[in-house]
């Protein structure tokens, strides 16, 4: 949903539109030297038959917000941000959104707020909507600019757009592996601990050992980091990934799945230990392969919440929304992203983080609630655990994670419920509910 700051656009809630990663952003300008005022993002819609009343709902949105606030602003710069869909280049991206381009021009129009500049930037290239000029602004569009370097550049920084490489880019630092054999080393690696693991993130009284030594490797892992060399994204990544055992992932990624020791993890969020937290989210994200995709939803928070509190908004909700499409239902993943869009200041958060890790402990619910707002919930602080997958058969394969060695089935009649034999199966059946919606509170 936008938002100009916090003013919330109730009419676009039942408006199907595309991830926050291809979005139309508009920024409100005010005075004689266009001082920044108000800013809005909204996902684009993926059915141009909903362009005009979204657009009309966008100019009123911002022109009201901004009377609101700082006043009626004088002038609107829009950007218009979608990459192609098969890198083919961003042109045609470009032509497919100018009738949008040209109904926010005329919806902000209509307000008698005249639109500066429309620039659609793909694939690292942007072309103006509103200039006819071929000369400055030519058919294969201009490379962007660094932040900073012109009026148009400062106003993409503003509005959260930078030159981080494209949508495509950004998205594969954070997505599993693919390679079959590495793929299976680390599926393997996880099953191999989920059984040693699981039953004590269950025990109250045994998981703050599993916390303890969860962020004790953790922290050795991204000591581990930092000790290497800075490199280009691509050779960063394959470095971190040849640093890190699967054994040693598999670990730190089964643990981060308890909310509160996930929560002390966040407090790696400033100076140099961020970068490498960073760097660690990341690794990790991508080592959550196969049937634990889930998992990824918890280093994958932590990844946007570290680049939120860096200064990294794009990276930050390309982090998040990947988060959110592992796991829809990952409450903390769902407040940074309605935080970071609604362009809050991540302070507030930082000095909560910080108040906790000084007193050795997670931050309070209250508090957290207090931050980022009433849609921080109060359930249980339960992990959660992966189901079985589903088979071509119809079947649920049992999910060996949760099998403890030894532990024998009683073959069951066709039709009832598989018994087990031992204590460690019926914490495995436990241990499944909590994957369950509706079961445990997620966080």
């Amino acid at each position: 949903m936008p938002r100009t700051h916090s003013t919330p656009l109730w009419p676009l809630e039942h408006t199907q539109v595309s991830g926050n990663e291809h979005s139309v952003v508009m920024v409100a300008l005010h005075g004689g030297r266009g001082r920044f005022g108000g800013r809005l993002r909204l996902g684009i819609p993926q059915a141009p038959g909903e362009w005009g009343p979204v657009a009309d709902q966008l100019a009123e949105c911002l022109v009201s917000g901004s009377e609101r606030r700082e006043g009626r602003p004088d002038a609107i710069v829009i950007f218009l941000c979608q990459d192609s869909p098969d890198g083919s280049g961003g042109r045609l991206a470009m032509e497919r959104l100018r009738p949008f381009a040209q109904r926010l021009r005329t919806a902000c129009g209509a307000l008698d707020v005249p639109v500066l500049e429309a620039l659609c930037i793909s694939d690292g290239r942007y072309w103006s909507y509103c200039c006819p000029d071929t000369r400055c602004c030519p058919d294969q569009g201009n490379p962007l600019a660094l932040p900073g370097t012109t009026v148009m550049a400062a106003a993409a920084a503003y509005a959260g757009v930078h030159v981080r490489g494209t949508l495509r880019d950004m998205e594969a630092r954070l997505q599993p592996w693919r390679t079959p054999g590495a793929v299976s080393a680390q599926e393997e690696a996880l099953d191999r601990a989920a059984p040693a693991l699981i039953p004590r993130l269950l025990d109250e009284r045994a998981k703050g050992g599993v916390a303890a030594e969860t962020l004790r490797l953790a922290r050795a892992l991204m000591d581990r980091i930092e000790e290497t060399q800075p490199a280009p994204p691509a050779l960063s990544d394959a470095g971190d990934d040849q640093l890190i055992g699967s054994d040693e992932a598999a670990a730190v990624i089964l643990g981060l799945q308890d909310r509160e020791t996930r929560d002390k993890a966040a407090a790696w969020m400033e100076g140099a230990e961020a970068q490498a937290a960073l760097r660690l989210w990341r690794t990790l994200a991508r080592r959550c392969v196969g049937p634990y995709g889930e998992h990824a939803a918890a280093p994958l928070t932590l990844a946007g919440w570290v680049s939120w509190s860096t200064g990294d908004e794009p990276g930050a909700r390309v982090a998040l929304a990947l988060a959110l499409r592992a796991d829809p239902d990952y409450t903390f993943a769902q407040l940074l992203h309605r935080a970071c869009n609604e362009g809050l200041d991540p302070e507030a958060l930082r000095r909560c983080l910080r108040e906790a890790a000084d007193e050795g402990a997670s931050p309070d619910a209250r508090a957290v609630e207090a931050v980022m707002g009433p849609a921080a919930d109060r359930g249980a602080t339960s992990p959660r655990v992966r189901r079985g997958r589903p088979q071509p058969d119809g079947g649920r394969r049992r999910v060996r994670a949760h099998r403890r060695l030894g532990a024998e089935r009683v073959k069951a009649s066709p039709g009832s419920p598989r018994p087990w034999t031992s204590a460690a199966g019926r914490r495995s059946r436990e241990a499944r509910r909590y994957g369950r919606r509706g079961t445990r509170a997620r966080r």
